[in-house]
């Protein structure tokens, strides 16, 4: 089903289940308003829609059109292409300010932040020919006693091989590391009493992903839904819900011997008949995936011995 139906669907029910219950005195307009997350003048002019225009007052008029505050790819690019040709050794907040200044630069210091900080990610981190391995950079952060750190997710935005993914969150966690060249670990190595570091999965992941979540990732792990929350078209809290409950049943299911990752879809839908908020969660994103071909591959492939 289209997201964007999906959204108004949703948008046009919790209206008229609100408004019902204003109308019948068991809300005031202020409550309602407060329920559906918006002004009394918003709630009011809703409901106006609604009496003279039907249902179709009630889609939003802003889909199908472009965001005014959308950044524009060629100004992104723009900036990128001057911080890596003559500003590579600025700080963000220096180089923000030479770019308002010297270059006719329209946005915002926060747009410019978020882009750099992806891309200045990519230039030593995923580079087969320089830079630092991000196995490197894990072991530094747990000498420096750092408490989380973004990991890679294997299957949202910040992809990766799941075999080095699974070899980057045992520098992280495991006190005693055996080598493993499959995951990139060429020696063992022993961590004795230093505390690990939590590793954090973020980046495009959804209630739909949870069996791969737990299959690739396992439990100690800061699983961040951002968009994946704060996106459901029901709100925060029920994004929080879906979230929750998808957890909840994937792990009962792999407590009860189930094979949770091959059977992970069939156990989200049914848990769905049952909630709503999950329900709408997977309509929303469930069909969403990131399938990049990964750069963090590992150097050794694992191969038959022939007999």
């Amino acid at each position: 089903m289209d997201r964007t139906v999906v959204h108004e669907g949703v948008r046009r029910m919790r209206f008229e289940g609100i408004l019902e219950r204003q109308e019948r005195v068991e809300l005031s307009q202020i409550e309602a308003a407060e329920l559906l997350g918006m002004g009394e003048r918003s709630f009011r002019r809703w409901r106006d829609r609604l009496r003279d225009e039907g249902v179709e007052g009630l889609l939003d008029r802003r889909h199908g059109k472009p965001s005014a505050r959308r950044a524009g790819v060629a100004e992104i690019a723009r900036m990128l292409e001057l911080y890596q040709g003559s500003y590579a050794d600025f700080t963000v907040k220096h180089f923000h300010e030479q770019l308002v200044k010297r270059h006719g630069y329209k946005l915002g210091y926060t747009v410019t932040k978020v882009h750099l900080h992806r891309a200045g990610h990519g230039t030593y981190t995923r580079q087969k020919n320089h830079g630092v391995s991000f196995r490197v950079i894990a072991k530094w952060m747990r000498l420096a006693g750092v408490d989380h750190i973004h990991a890679g997710t294997v299957v949202g935005k910040l992809e990766g091989d799941p075999n080095i993914i699974a070899g980057y969150y045992d520098v992280l966690r495991l006190n005693s590391i055996k080598a493993d060249p499959v995951k990139g670990l060429y020696f063992d190595q022993e961590w004795a009493s230093m505390p690990g570091v939590m590793p954090v999965a973020s980046g495009g992941i959804h209630a739909g992903q949870m069996h791969q979540l737990l299959h690739y990732l396992g439990e100690d792990v800061v699983l961040q839904f951002g968009g994946g929350t704060i996106g459901h078209p029901m709100g925060i809290a029920a994004g929080a819900e879906a979230n929750r409950v998808a957890l909840e049943v994937m792990v009962k299911a792999r407590n009860e011997g189930r094979d949770y990752f091959a059977e992970g879809d069939e156990i989200l839908k049914k848990a769905a008949k049952k909630n709503h908020a999950l329900d709408v969660a997977l309509a929303t994103w469930g069909d969403i995936s990131f399938n990049y071909e990964s750069t963090d591959t590992a150097d050794v492939v694992a191969t038959p011995t022939p007999v």
